[in-house]
């Protein structure tokens, strides 16, 4: 059987500098790379990513599997529809298709529900039976302790940013977070130690991003991780919470000796009254500045990401957000519209007060407000964040991360420009 995997672009098309950077350093969906590890080897795996590939319609494909998130929905049903009208049969999967499974199986012969690991063998051999049921869903959590070692679709892609997974789930359950309000999905799990290791040994590239939700869950596992990849000599970013980060020494030491180069933080707010308000358990508002230095006295960076539009913000949070970011000295920064994700609390709550203005899905970008926020209006929120980021992806803050990142070597620093170009110039990244 021949398969094709797909990534959907955006709805807008890159410009020729963005493609060319896309192709360069954009990995393969980390999701594809699993599934290809628990597909039979009697089966061939192709890729595609419509960012900067044309779809290739015309080949003979048996079954195209397309993952689908909010932002590009509407071009993966597109493409879907394409596939579908030269008799190939077409799988949708991926956080939005999971979320709205009624909607996706209007594109799709079938529709798989959350983690694929459980359903993907059955679904393959149910298609090769011609018994192809519409949807597939885990019945159980899925145990990375049994998962082999990922096929990486993306081998010979030197110069891109390697991604790898060592747990996965997130405990905290935020309100407008697509992962922890999904099946299964606030269940904290791990892989063992030395099949990470095995894998990030066979990765060819050196720079790479733990897709980790957060490395601070189960800090005793990730203090034994760290500890197995001091000889790697890889270079990684990975996520983590300030409340552990603002703490733990041991950690950051462990962490800047196994290679790692910044920590990505999701601050969200500077309103402790937001905070609270989406349910983020881990950050005091307080303990940013402490945080913040913790880890640049580690020698690392941090990277920092802020939402407006919570119903506490009124139109002076964008000037006090760039305040705060300059004081607590942050690398790099990113600032999005919080949007409401179907399937999220967040989408419910506004849904049941009327304020959800659109569900044209391609508006759902995290830079265009689709709700009615509580204090300004739609205009003033969507310019009010563009100005933030206008002001924090420019040379003089970018400058900062570059020179603070020149110890690590000059990969890493064009590795962490890398990400600053792509926050700035590919949308949605």
């Amino acid at each position: 059987m021949r398969i094709l995997f797909v990534f959907p672009g955006l709805s807008q098309r890159l410009s020729v500098s963005a493609q060319v950077m896309n192709s360069i350093m954009a990995p393969v969906p980390l999701t594809f790379d699993i599934l290809a590890s628990l597909t039979p080897p009697d089966h061939t795996v192709d890729y595609v990513d419509d960012h900067v590939q044309p779809i290739p319609y015309e080949s003979n494909y048996d079954l195209v599997g397309i993952t689908v998130y909010t932002r590009s929905a509407n071009r993966a049903y597109q493409i879907a529809d394409e596939f579908t009208k030269r008799k190939i049969t077409v799988v949708l999967g991926g956080w939005h298709a999971s979320a709205l499974p009624q909607e996706a199986k209007q594109h799709a012969d079938a529709v798989v529900i959350g983690e694929a690991e459980e359903t993907w063998p059955q679904l393959l051999k149910d298609l090769t039976q011609k018994s192809l049921k519409p949807f597939y869903q885990a019945e159980r959590v899925v145990d990375l302790m049994t998962l082999p070692r990922t096929r990486p679709l993306s081998s010979k892609r030197r110069l891109s940013l390697g991604f790898i997974q060592a747990s996965r789930g997130c405990p905290y359950g935020c309100e407008f977070c697509s992962l922890t309000n999904s099946r299964f999905g606030n269940i904290h799990r791990v892989r063992p130690v030395d099949h990470v290791v095995q894998e990030l040994r066979h990765m060819p590239q050196t720079f790479l991003s733990f897709n980790d939700n957060s490395l601070t869950v189960n800090v005793a596992y990730t203090k034994q991780l760290f500890r197995a990849m001091k000889q790697l000599n890889k270079k990684f970013y990975c996520n983590g919470n300030v409340d552990q980060l603002r703490k733990d020494d041991e950690l950051l030491r462990l962490a800047r000796e196994a290679g790692c180069i910044m920590w990505h933080i999701g601050f969200e707010s500077i309103s402790q009254e937001a905070i609270n308000e989406i349910g983020k358990r881990t950050n005091k508002v307080g303990d940013y500045i402490e945080a913040v230095k913790k880890i640049h006295d580690h020698g690392m960076v941090v990277s920092g990401n802020f939402m407006f539009g919570f119903d506490a913000d009124t139109p002076d949070i964008f000037a006090s957000t760039l305040e705060v970011v300059r004081r607590i000295d942050l690398d790099v920064c990113a600032a999005a519209v919080i949007t409401p994700l179907p399937g999220t609390p967040f989408f419910k709550r506004l849904e049941q007060q009327n304020r959800i203005l659109s569900t044209d899905w391609s508006r759902y970008d995290l830079h265009t407000t689709v709700f009615q926020p509580k204090h300004m209006s739609p205009a003033e929120l969507d310019e009010g964040t563009q100005q933030v980021n206008r002001d924090i992806l420019s040379f003089s803050f970018n400058s900062r991360s570059i020179l603070r990142s020149l110890p690590h070597g000059l990969p890493a620093t064009f590795s962490t420009w890398q990400r600053n170009w792509a926050l700035k110039h590919i949308p949605g990244w």
